[in-house]
């Protein structure tokens, strides 16, 4: 690296010690060396893609040199200094970018998308703002456990564009939670500049609007940064609070190695290779004596020894042999399920009642548990489910939240990486669409990706026959029936319902708990008064018979009943599936099998609903055994409407009966 006579960047070594001074060298020195092997690595072949810090070393290894290894960090893709000043092995960082077993994601996920227990590091995925909220989780759960821990997490200037930005910052300034917003300016966006991407002077003048601290700091200047963020986490310890912190800085290679800098002006990109953040700190610490050139010689040497060994040792590692029973197996954390025998003693609950009595045994159960949701503390919920919870529990661990679905299931995430489980309601079934992607890409996704179990329960009051409209009357299962990683869940009873969302809290998978609002007060039921659980994947049959077998769940249950009770010379199998995810395939085949009929009926609109997929599945594995096509029922291929008649008529509960009868007489 040629010497700089005369740093561009001004240095104040404060009461920094010679020891402390050289380790900042060092920490940014290696990723750097590692960056530049990785762009000629890149060039032959040997690695398939690269997003580079070059330049922004000061902000990573500051951020981590100024926090405690025992507290998570959540970083971005050029934040190679995170992981590096946390020493995890190059073997294993080598590996992970090529995809070997040694890396951390089993050849699942690239580059930095990946996160560790070992090392407290939690990794982005390519949504970007999610992370956000998930830090916001981490410091909820520093905060319960009172440990005095600081959370920090990364992002670039252009994903504070995006909602969950907005709705973290808000989350932790209403809770008060100890965590440091670290946005990286560094001037675009892929190639969209930063006049582009937001109209205020400061990303840091955010924070006011948040009732948030805000800082400005030189994000090339690395002592700067390094005691300011040391100084500001010392703070939040002893004083709770979030912090927001804009790093000035330059990203002067592509967004990935591939879209190239043609973008950006060459004296603008000559500037800020004016303000290297290594070559003007050595040139600092050489001025000082600090550094000499044969400390600087022994560093380089080590790092590129250290970078050389390591690599051997990946290239040497096999690739890794695709086995399907383990990706299958990886989807999801195994879950022993621990039978709770329900009482002999029991009494009439209705379906809310039962929902309500199993949260608040799980609460008993798991005394760390937390409720999150809107109105759902000393308001109870809107359908007053928690009505006195905060009163037995405490409003620590039942909280109300702001209108921010994202953040709040981003902030599940984030206690479940911090061991705690919890339940989210989302008010409305309808309103998961605002969190969606957190659903269907973090919790998802998490486990298959590096083993971290998204241990959090999405309760879904939902569905119509309650006069509500389009925007609060969708039963909407199927956008999670097919997303891997998800189990769903969809009692018709209130025994059920009290069974499986103790069996669904116990689970350290993400379960979507499917509850419908028509059965809350209409269906009763004598219940166990104790705590005990029902397995997934087990189907109920209600009734059996020899020419058709029913199969159904939720209000379709009792549609289904009702029609029975009418045609009592109908001899039919009744399966209530109860779970969507896991199915249970064995009880709907044997039945089919046996009644050579089936009907599958759903309250969702037709197409793409999980009815197709049962459809497809008998058609394949029971194909021979058939008298009939298999015959599926749902409602009108309409939006939900208000109105009685137009939801009489929209919903499939009228149209069952006569395409019984006429599966019966094919």
């Amino acid at each position: 690296m040629p010497t700089i006579t005369k740093s561009n960047i001004a240095y104040d070594k404060r009461s920094l010690n010679d020891q402390t001074l050289l380790k900042l060298y060092y920490n940014m020195l290696k990723p750097r060396l590692i960056e530049e092997k990785m762009l000629i690595l890149l060039r032959q072949g040997k690695i398939s893609k690269w997003f580079s810090g070059i330049g922004q070393e000061a902000i990573s290894v500051g951020v981590t040199m100024a926090l405690e290894p025992s507290e998570y960090i959540l970083p971005m893709h050029r934040n190679l200094g995170v992981f590096t000043t946390r020493d995890i092995p190059l073997h294993r960082l080598f590996c992970q970018w090529q995809g070997k077993a040694s890396g951390f994601t089993k050849g699942r996920d690239r580059s930095f998308h990946f996160g560790t227990q070992d090392y407290n590091i939690v990794g982005m995925i390519s949504h970007l703002g999610p992370q956000l909220g998930v830090a916001d989780g981490i410091a909820l759960a520093n905060l319960l456990k009172k440990n005095g821990n600081v959370t920090a997490v990364f992002s670039g200037e252009g994903g504070t564009s995006e909602g969950d930005f907005h709705e973290a910052l808000n989350v932790a300034s209403v809770w008060s939670l100890p965590v440091i917003f670290c946005v990286e300016n560094n001037g675009y966006g892929l190639s969209t500049p930063t006049n582009e991407q937001y109209n205020c002077k400061h990303i840091a003048d955010r924070g006011k609007g948040y009732g948030i601290e805000s800082f400005i700091l030189d994000g090339n200047n690395i002592i700067e940064t390094y005691t300011k963020v040391q100084k500001l986490a010392e703070s939040i310890r002893k004083r709770p609070r979030p912090i927001l912190i804009e790093f000035k800085t330059f990203r002067r290679r592509g967004h990935e190695e591939a879209s190239g800098t043609k973008y950006v002006p060459q004296d603008l990109m000559d500037e800020w290779e004016a303000k290297d953040p290594i070559e003007n700190y050595r040139s600092f610490l050489f001025s000082k004596k600090i550094l000499t050139a044969q400390i600087d010689e022994t560093y380089i040497n080590e790092i590129k020894s250290e970078i050389e060994t390591a690599l051997s040792s990946a290239y040497a590692e096999p690739a890794i042999t695709a086995n399907e029973s383990v990706e299958l197996n990886d989807v999801y954390k195994s879950f022993e399920y621990k039978d709770f025998t329900p009482s002999q003693n029991t009494k009439e609950l209705r379906f809310i009642d039962a929902i309500s009595e199993s949260l608040k045994q799980s609460m008993q159960k798991h005394n760390d548990l937390v409720i999150m949701g809107q109105d759902i503390a000393e308001y109870g919920g809107v359908f007053k489910i928690t009505d006195g919870f905060v009163e037995a529990f405490g409003k620590e661990r039942v909280r109300n939240t702001p209108i921010c679905e994202s953040a709040i299931v981003e902030t599940a995430m984030g206690l479940s990486i911090s061991g705690i489980k919890s339940v989210v309601e989302m008010q409305f079934a309808d309103f998961v669409t605002s969190g969606f992607n957190p659903v269907v890409n973090y919790l998802a996704k998490s486990h298959y990706r590096w083993q971290q179990e998204a241990d959090v329960v999405v309760r879904m009051p939902c569905g119509g026959g309650v006069a509500a409209g389009p925007f609060h009357s969708q039963t909407n299962e199927a956008w999670f029936t097919k997303t891997p990683g998800l189990k769903v869940v969809y009692p018709a009873f209130p025994y059920d319902a009290k069974g499986l969302l103790a069996t669904a809290i116990n689970d350290p998978n993400p379960v979507l708990f499917f509850e419908h609002k028509a059965l809350y007060r209409s269906t009763r039921q004598d219940v166990p008064t104790n705590y005990f659980t029902i397995p997934f994947g087990q189907a109920a049959v209600l009734q059996e018979g020899e020419a058709v077998t029913i199969i159904t769940y939720g209000a379709g249950v009792h549609w289904a009943l009702e029609t029975l009770d009418k045609n009592t010379n109908i001899s039919a199998d009744l399966i209530d599936l109860r779970t969507l995810q896991p199915l249970d395939k064995d009880t709907i085949v044997n039945s089919v099998k046996k009644t050579g009929r089936a009907i599958i009926l759903q309250e969702d609109s037709l197409f793409g609903g999980i009815a197709s997929d049962l459809s497809a599945m008998l058609m394949e594995d029971c194909f021979e055994y058939l008298d009939a096509p298999v015959k599926r029922v749902a409602s009108l291929e309409t939006p939900i409407p208000f109105i009685g008649q137009l939801e009489d008529q929209y919903l499939a509960k009228g149209r069952f009966e006569s395409a019984l009868k006429q599966l019966l007489t094919y």
